[in-house]
């Protein structure tokens, strides 16, 4: 797996959080901008909440943090925003969680590949083509046309397999490097 290949990498202490927030924002706009969208005040929040933290967050825990500013607010308002984000690749969702996280690389197009933690629900993201690309081999073999695929693997993250993750590939902030 080439070195780019990790989008967004299991967090260490490290992390400048407030950085990466800025910098998921900063994306987004771009995004938007460049293809003519809006990136309403409502989904700049939603983003932002979803982005507070590296874990993948579920939409009724989202719905609850806005209702803290935004009151009455129903759940038709939040899978709206996070439905949004996604088709703008700005966020995934995480099927097995059921959750949604924030992009690592919104400003190209990619493949989901996920490692999900087991134990903390830690998510780093990668973008391998050469995995991509068997998929669609065997897929094609098997006489079937890929539209999107998303992998989602299990296991244990540094941390909480014991390894240093400050010596984990990427361990510093991707979203920077690709924004």
């Amino acid at each position: 797996m080439a070195a780019n290949s990790v989008l967004a990498p299991f967090r260490s202490g490290r992390h400048d959080h407030g950085h990466c927030i800025e910098d998921a924002l900063k994306a987004a706009e771009t995004v938007c901008r460049d293809r003519g969208l809006r990136l309403t005040e409502l989904r700049r929040q939603v983003l932002e909440m979803v982005w507070t933290e590296h874990r993948p967050v579920r939409a009724y825990d989202l719905l609850d943090r806005l209702r803290e500013t935004r009151g009455r607010a129903a759940p038709p308002t939040i899978y709206r925003a996070l439905d949004f984000l996604r088709d703008q690749g700005l966020v995934h969702r995480i099927e097995s969680l059921n959750a949604y996280i924030g992009c690592g690389s919104p400003l190209s197009q990619h493949s989901g590949q996920f490692l999900i933690c087991r134990e903390c629900s830690a998510v780093a993201e990668l973008d391998d083509p050469a995995i991509e690309k068997l998929i669609k081999k065997r897929a094609n073999d098997a006489g079937f046309q890929v539209v999107g695929q998303t992998i989602e693997i299990t296991g244990l993250c540094p941390q909480c397999s014991g390894g240093d993750e400050s010596s984990s590939p990427g361990s510093e902030n991707a979203l920077s490097e690709h924004a």
